[in-house]
C-alpha cells in the first residue's frame, strides 16, 4: 500500500513562511503530476498550486507572487513553499498526486491533511 504524506504545517504569523512537503510512503513510486489544495473552515477546497511531472506549474490568483511550488524526484517529494503569508492562507493544506511505478500510473492519491494556521 502507498501512501502521500504530508508535513510542514504549522502556526506562523502573518508575513513569514513555511515549507510543506508531500512525499510517496513507498520509493518505488514517483510522483508524476501533483497540486497542492486548501479547504478553510466552511468553505470549499480550492486549488492552491499545481505540478506536472515536466515541471510546469499553475497557481491560484490569491497565491501567486507569494508560493512557490517545486518538485525533487530523487525524493520523491513535492514542495510547497509559502512565503508572505496571510491570516485568510489559513486552512487543511492537502496533497494531491498521480503516482507513478513501472510505467503505471496511479489516479487520485491525496494525502491526508497539514493544518496551516497564520495569525495577525
Amino acid at each position: 500500500q502507498v501512501q502521500l504524506v504530508e508535513s510542514g504545517g504549522g502556526l506562523v504569523q502573518a508575513g513569514g513562511s513555511l515549507r510543506l512537503s508531500c512525499v510517496a510512503s513507498r520509493s518505488a513510486f514517483g510522483i508524476d503530476s501533483a497540486g497542492w489544495y486548501r479547504q478553510a473552515p466552511g468553505k470549499q477546497c480550492e486549488l492552491v498550486a499545481g505540478i506536472t511531472s515536466d515541471g510546469r506549474t499553475d497557481y491560484g490568483d490569491s497565491v501567486k507572487d507569494r508560493f512557490t511550488i517545486s518538485r525533487d524526484n530523487a525524493k520523491n517529494t513535492v514542495y510547497l513553499q509559502m512565503n508572505s503569508l496571510k491570516p485568510e492562507d489559513t486552512g487543511v493544506y492537502y496533497c494531491h498526486a498521480t503516482l507513478l511505478r513501472g510505467g503505471v500510473r496511479y489516479l487520485d492519491y491525496w494525502g491526508q491533511g497539514t493544518q496551516v494556521t497564520v495569525s495577525s
